[in-house]
């Protein structure tokens, strides 16, 4: 009778495991992010994330193709603001024709199907790499959520699909969603970083956009008083069902790998798609070690991708969604 069971019968071989696999991928599950530059063809490689460019709206443009023809459907976008236009207000955030607001208005015109989602949050324009603007020594929640909501209400007027806000401020969601819906844009909808940690993994990104907080005595070194302390399970779990009550349509946890006991979490206590953000820290993790051959590039790749689905992502926000996608394609 030993053993009764016997569970190698259903991993005999790959025709069998395929059959009975629990989770599967597809480049419909991921969203690519992308960062936006002033000027025309300027293609630039950021030097701690091989194979990732601050790419100009026309080849941006171009891209935006190729992943769409790869099956992938939704881009996350963020903008590499020049230094003249920073300030501790955020006014160029939604000037109606800054570089966010013209690059949403491009993608659409090129390829009206693919679903984009910009950032909205101000460190990019920030001369303090902050997600919001600075008063007494703090970055102030209220000020910062007033100029959120114009900020993603000029999204919505350049075409965007979701408004995708990142800053972490308290109540945000609720004037998000009664913004734009007082603007017309009932059906523009909210994609909240619900669960996002104050996480060293957000180096390479920082690169990306040249947004790390500045070292300034009079202002917070770092984001820890309005991102999340990684010690905390609970608070996401908070901070997600917050963000649903007030009109989120989707809720994202951030970063990916090393939060996956948060991503099961939240899942199992709200009743919208989760979206899980594969952030720079980790792309460029997999990146190093393969370029040293200490890992196999596209299985840990593939594996990462899988286990994030498998936790319960609705959607991967991923700097390897165009390779993953190539792959899964062959």
């Amino acid at each position: 009778m030993f053993p009764l069971h016997r569970g190698r019968r259903l991993r005999t071989n790959e025709s069998i495991r395929s059959l009975v696999r629990e989770t599967s991928l597809s480049p419909a599950d991921f969203m690519f992010p992308m960062f936006v530059a002033e000027g025309e063809n300027v293609q630039v490689e950021i030097a701690s994330m091989p194979g990732i460019f601050r790419r100009s709206i026309d080849l941006t443009v171009k891209e935006i193709r190729e992943l769409f023809d790869l099956g992938i459907r939704a881009v996350n976008i963020y903008v590499k603001v020049s230094e003249n236009l920073k300030d501790n207000t955020g006014l160029e955030a939604w000037n109606p024709n800054g570089l966010m607001q013209n690059a949403i208005r491009a993608i659409k015109a090129a390829c009206p199907e693919m679903i984009v989602m910009p950032d909205v949050a101000l460190d990019p324009y920030s001369i303090y790499g902050h997600d919001g603007i600075i008063a007494d020594g703090d970055v102030e929640n209220d000020s910062t959520v007033d100029a959120l909501v114009k900020m993603a209400v000029s999204h919505a007027q350049a075409g965007a699909d979701f408004v995708a806000p990142s800053d972490m401020m308290d109540g945000r969601v609720l004037r998000l969603r009664e913004g734009l819906d007082a603007a017309g844009f009932h059906n523009v909808g909210i994609m909240s970083y619900s669960a996002k940690y104050a996480s060293a993994f957000y180096g390479p990104f920082r690169d990306a956009l040249d947004s790390a907080p500045v070292d300034a005595t009079e202002i917070p070194k770092d984001k820890k008083t309005y991102q999340m302390d990684y010690a905390n399970r609970i608070e996401a779990i908070k901070e997600a069902l917050w963000d649903v009550e007030e009109g989120a349509d989707m809720v994202m946890v951030k970063p990916g790998i090393a939060y996956l006991d948060i991503v099961r979490e939240v899942k199992n206590a709200v009743n919208v798609p989760v979206t899980v953000y594969h952030v720079s820290g980790e792309y460029a993790m997999i990146k190093a070690a393969a370029e040293r051959g200490w890992l196999d590039h596209d299985k840990i790749m593939m594996e990462q991708l899988m286990c994030i689905k498998r936790a319960g992502a609705s959607l991967i926000s991923t700097y390897f969604a165009k390779e993953a996608a190539i792959l899964l394609n062959k």
